[in-house]
């Protein structure tokens, strides 16, 4: 019977250690962005933007999109999410949810703004009770996101 040295046992459970370690992280990673897309059941088509002046000081800017969950979606979230570009600070983002814009809306949310001028709204898509399922959203959708900004000077054009 021969004897393994000491320090042939630690290289090769370090080795072993390495390659479990290698392989953990890469699930790990693996798993945090399916997670990430787990929230993902909405797609939101083309939008148009339009801005209106309220004041010298601040305009309203209203963005129109349509969002559309899938007959056969099991997520239970779904997501508004954006950036106010030069926002007038104080203010939230007032975001709508219609069936028809001809009428009214049927989900309204209020959203502060973070640090770095984003916003984030996370809604309940659909609810499973008691094997139960409720859909809370199912179809086509008009979202409009009102946000307020700095009206921009137009004297600075010439500078």
């Amino acid at each position: 019977m021969s004897a393994i040295p000491a320090s042939g046992i630690l290289k090769t459970c370090n080795t072993r250690n390495t390659k479990i370690s290698t392989v953990l992280c890469f699930f790990g990673i693996m798993l945090g962005a399916f997670v990430f897309f787990l929230d993902v059941p909405a797609f939101a088509e083309t939008s148009q933007t339009t801005t209106t002046k309220l004041n010298d000081e601040i305009s309203l800017e209203k963005t129109v999109t349509t969002m559309s969950i899938p007959e056969n979606n099991t997520l239970p979230w779904g997501t508004v999410k954006g950036k106010v570009n030069d926002p007038s600070q104080g203010y939230p983002v007032i975001i709508q949810f219609f069936k028809s814009l001809d009428e009214d809306p049927i989900h309204v949310a209020q959203v502060s703004l973070k640090g770095d001028d984003s916003f984030e709204y996370k809604f309940r898509v659909l609810s499973i009770d008691d094997g139960g399922i409720t859909n809370f959203f199912k179809g086509d959708y008009y979202v409009k996101i009102f946000k307020v900004v700095n009206t921009p000077r137009g004297d600075l054009d010439s500078a």
